[in-house]
Order: C-alpha cells, then sequence, then structure tokens
C-alpha cells in the first residue's frame, strides 16, 4: 500500500454548495483570567470553531484542522489575559491564517464564572454564578469580538399583580377600609403576582475588543430583572427577594428595555456601532409556554431611542 494517502476532503465535491460554518463543538479548555493583586481564575471553557468552506472543496480536512484547532487554542490560552473575548480573537486570526481556503473563522467560547457576593440582609458571604459568553469573527477586513454575560433572576407579572390589587382594594373597601387607607397600604405593600425564574443575556460586539468590563454586564443583567436572587437565603433574605421583586414587576419586555438603559448608562464610551445583543426568557409558572423577548441594536440607536431622539433612527 502506497504511504501516501489520498486527500479526498481536498477533491471536488458532486454538489457544489459552498458552507458558512464547518468546525468543531466541545472543545474543553482552561483559561486563566487576570485579577489585579490576585491570582488568576481558572475557568473550564467550551469552545465552538468555525471556518467556511468554498464550494469547490469536498471537506474542511476535520481531523487535520482539529490538531490545527486544537494548536490555536493552546497557544491562545497558554498565558493569561485579562479579556477572555481576546482569546477567541487571537484563536479566529491564527485559523484564517492557517487556512488558505477560508475567508470567515469564527470562535464562540462560553464558561461559567462565580461571583463572591452576600446576602441582602442577613449579609452573609455566598457565590453568584453567571455564564460567560465571548466569540470572535475574523475575516481579510478585520476582526470583531464580543463578550457578554447570562444570569438567572426572578420577575414578578405586573398583569397578575394588578389583578390582585384590585381584588384587595374590592375586599378592603367591604370591611370599610377609607379609601386613603386603601391606596396607602396597597402602595406601601405590593400585591401578589405570579412569579417566573428568568434568564437574561447581555453582549456587547465592536471591532477589535469591546471596551466594557465583564462584572459590569454581568451586573447589569442581573438588574434588569425584578429582583435577584441567591444560592443562600435566610429567612430575612427570603422576605427581601420577595418583596423587592413585587415591588418592582416587570414583563418579559420590560427587562430587556432595562438591560438597553443599563447598557447606555453604563458604557457612554462605546461607539455608535457597537453592537448589543439583549434577550430576556422566562420560565413561566402558571403556563405551560415561556415568555420571551430580545433586542439586537446598535449603541448609537439604544442611545437615540432612549434620548428620544427619533430623527436619528
Amino acid at each position: 500500500m502506497s504511504n501516501q494517502l489520498p486527500d479526498v476532503q481536498a477533491s471536488s465535491p458532486e454538489v457544489t454548495v459552498g458552507l458558512n460554518r464547518v468546525g468543531v463543538t466541545g472543545v474543553e479548555k482552561l483559561v486563566k483570567v487576570d485579577r489585579d493583586g490576585r491570582r488568576p481564575i481558572v475557568l473550564m471553557a467550551e469552545f465552538e470553531v468555525f471556518v467556511d468552506l468554498p464550494s469547490w472543496r469536498k471537506g474542511a480536512d476535520m481531523s487535520r484542522n482539529m490538531e490545527v484547532i486544537d494548536e490555536t487554542l493552546e497557544d491562545a490560552v497558554s498565558g493569561t489575559t485579562s479579556r477572555v473575548e481576546d482569546v477567541c480573537g487571537d484563536a479566529a486570526e491564527r485559523l484564517l491564517d492557517k487556512h488558505d481556503y477560508t475567508t470567515e473563522a469564527e470562535v464562540r467560547m462560553e464558561a461559567t464564572y462565580v461571583v463572591r457576593d452576600r446576602t441582602p440582609e442577613s449579609d452573609r458571604p455566598t457565590q453568584s454564578t453567571a455564564d460567560i459568553i465571548a466569540s470572535a469573527t475574523a475575516t481579510d477586513e478585520g476582526t470583531r469580538e464580543a463578550i457578554g454575560a447570562h444570569v438567572v433572576g426572578m420577575t414578578v407579572c405586573p398583569c397578575s399583580q394588578g389583578m390582585s390589587a384590585v381584588r384587595a382594594r374590592e375586599t378592603l373597601a367591604t370591611l370599610g377600609v377609607e379609601d386613603d387607607t386603601i391606596e396607602e397600604f396597597l402602595e406601601r405593600v405590593p400585591q401578589p403576582g405570579h412569579s417566573q425564574r428568568g434568564h437574561a443575556t447581555v453582549t456587547v460586539e465592536s471591532e477589535g475588543s469591546p471596551d466594557v468590563d465583564l462584572h459590569d454586564v454581568i451586573e447589569i443583567a442581573r438588574d434588569s430583572m425584578s429582583a435577584r436572587i441567591y444560592n443562600l437565603a435566610k429567612r430575612p433574605d427570603e422576605d427581601h427577594m420577595t418583596y423587592e421583586s413585587h415591588a418592582d414587576a416587570k414583563f418579559v419586555e420590560d427587562c430587556v428595555r432595562a438591560m438597553a438603559e443599563g447598557v447606555v448608562e453604563h458604557f457612554p464610551h462605546l461607539p455608535d456601532d457597537a453592537v448589543v445583543t439583549m434577550e430576556q426568557s422566562n420560565d413561566e409558572s402558571i403556563h405551560q409556554h415561556n415568555a420571551h423577548a430580545e433586542r439586537v441594536a446598535e449603541m448609537g440607536t439604544l442611545r437615540a431611542e432612549l434620548n428620544g431622539d427619533r430623527d436619528r433612527l
């Protein structure tokens, strides 16, 4: 048998159709994130890596490319980094250089990030988690990078809360309570509404690395819902979360709008062409379906909408 095996991947396919994304998923690597004056955080990250494939080529040399991808990611994660999106950007640019038939390389990373926290009333140390989402797309024109976070929180439905308030108002009236007292009571004591486990996702994309702090992105996502939730919760903490969530009842749409407001407020320095993706999904408690809302917009558009400047839209 000949020692020179045929390169079937480089042959022409029977169906000459190009493919946008060919690659591998589920590639696990350790990533070290720098912290000022402290030990770096070590993340177990999962990568997805893709290149485009022209119509004249049968395959992307999957086994051979896995070796290239593995070497590329090893080089990209061998040291520490202050921005995980730069790891994706470095890997995407290296892949583009190593594939002469490729015009676009994409690298996506997800990892669980642990944030030290304190409970809201008992003030006990605890931890919360966020899913980091980083990605990069490299072409001959440059590299776009994105950084974001997915967090879990709590929301309360304003519609069901409004119906509960009507019932409370009518009941108190039949008991002879004066109208002014009823309104003051309802203002001080939020009425029940059905609650949901909420999932908020915010990502920011720009040319090169977005000039945003990951912790700020996480905070924007956590603050967008009716209330934060905690791994540890004593009874005073449970009371705090219950009250706060009902005092700030939000539709799924309200959460996305709160994210937009938070991004514009926290990142005034971002260029107008930076792209922000905001998603909210709620696990409904009284329905078999779930609720979802999202918005993708450039920073300039979000600023104009929030400022009421419709002439810029």
